[in-house]
């Protein structure tokens, strides 16, 4: 029907063969064979003959049910090319591999094998520092009985690593703090590679694809940045930084021993200082090309970005209530009140919190919900 509706329009004049031909999808020297076979046969000579047709080569239904019976009734336990030399050997057939394995796999007699997996190669460094940025951590026993979590943000062109410090549980508040050190000091970066850590990723079902359209508070952070996220999905895909923490966990544990610290603050103070400089100047590689790409930061505060932030309205008594706390706005000469306003809690990684009222500040408060400042409105 659609070959008689663009054939009439060409007929007509309305189009010409090539259009035709782009209408119908097809190359202009098939829209011209349609016009013959049309010419001679009507509609009927456009038909694909081969959906009424069986294939010359098509095997026999004896021969298929001979070979079926044969593997049934002899040779079930064998695999499929184990069968198929006995089958050319002992009885003379002429069928290819290929044809024996289908039969045998149709017939529900054998079970497809799995895929086999893709062969894989080493992922090249970025060409230049600042392109793209590691973050993972480690359990283990950096100290005599006591588990923590090390958290490493790193360079993938030359291996540096530009923050590291311990934790008792990695997630959103290490991430959002692993990235603030490296921004700090260098500025932005163009991309972040890193395992489908909840705090990461959402992943909709296990060991599955991320969701890279519902955001977590990590992902919205970076999102606002411009910062491109890149999810892991096996362990060899993060080799560079296996191989990282094999070298932690066996250096960093002596050394910590050797200096007799067992306090995480300490710890953390030991890094820093001393541990994370000699590392790097002994593991640190050239990146492939001269140059960074890192952007120095001029917008806003960073803190306000590298932060969990929720939606919240006010309450009648100008409170908002928040994780069980509630925190007062303080009054201020810009309105008589916000009560119904819309407002958001930006809860920040050593658990204090602020009130923000578009790109107004209108409050900080710490851990307990207590006002920490109630002076001069700021800009976030």
């Amino acid at each position: 029907m659609e070959f008689e509706r663009i054939y009439t329009g060409w007929r007509a004049k309305t189009f010409t063969q090539e259009q035709a031909a782009r209408i119908l999808g097809v190359s202009d020297r098939t829209f011209r064979r349609y016009i013959n076979q049309y010419a001679d046969e009507g509609i009927e000579g456009l038909y694909d003959k081969r959906l009424t047709q069986a294939s010359r080569r098509r095997a026999p239904l004896d021969e298929v049910l001979d070979v079926c019976n044969l593997y049934r009734e002899r040779y079930s336990d064998f695999n499929v090319k184990h069968f198929y030399r006995w089958y050319q050997r002992e009885h003379e057939g002429q069928r290819s591999y290929t044809w024996i394995k289908d039969t045998l796999q149709n017939k529900g007699l054998v079970q497809k094998g799995c895929k086999k997996g893709t062969h894989r190669k080493k992922r090249e460094r970025s060409p230049y520092t600042g392109m793209m940025i590691h973050q993972d951590g480690s359990t283990h026993e950096w100290v005599p009985n006591k588990m923590w979590d090390l958290i490493v943000t790193m360079d993938d062109a030359t291996n540096e690593h530009y923050s590291m410090f311990f934790v008792d549980e990695e997630g959103t508040a290490s991430s959002f703090k692993g990235v603030h050190e490296v921004i700090e000091i260098h500025g932005l970066f163009s991309s972040f590679y890193s395992d489908r850590g909840s705090h990461y990723w959402y992943t909709p079902k296990a060991g599955g694809k991320v969701d890279k359209i519902r955001l977590t508070q990590f992902g919205r952070a970076m999102a606002h940045l411009g910062i491109e996220m890149i999810p892991a999905y096996s362990p060899e895909a993060r080799g560079r930084s296996e191989r990282m923490f094999s070298t932690h966990q066996d250096r960093l544990v002596k050394e910590l021993a050797l200096a007799g610290i067992i306090d995480m603050e300490k710890a953390n103070q030991y890094i820093k200082e001393i541990y994370m400089p000699n590392f790097n100047d002994e593991f640190v590689k050239p990146a492939p090309e001269k140059g960074s790409v890192f952007v120095p930061w001029v917008g806003e505060n960073i803190k306000d970005i590298l932060c969990e932030q929720y939606k919240r309205t006010v309450n009648n008594d100008n409170c908002i209530s928040f994780k069980g706390l509630s925190l007062q706005i303080p009054a201020d000469q810009y309105r008589c009140h916000y009560v119904k306003a819309s407002v958001r809690i930006n809860l920040y990684g050593d658990g204090s919190m602020a009130v923000l009222h578009g790109p107004r500040k209108l409050a900080t408060y710490d851990t307990k919900g207590n006002l920490l400042k109630s002076k001069k409105i700021q800009a976030a």
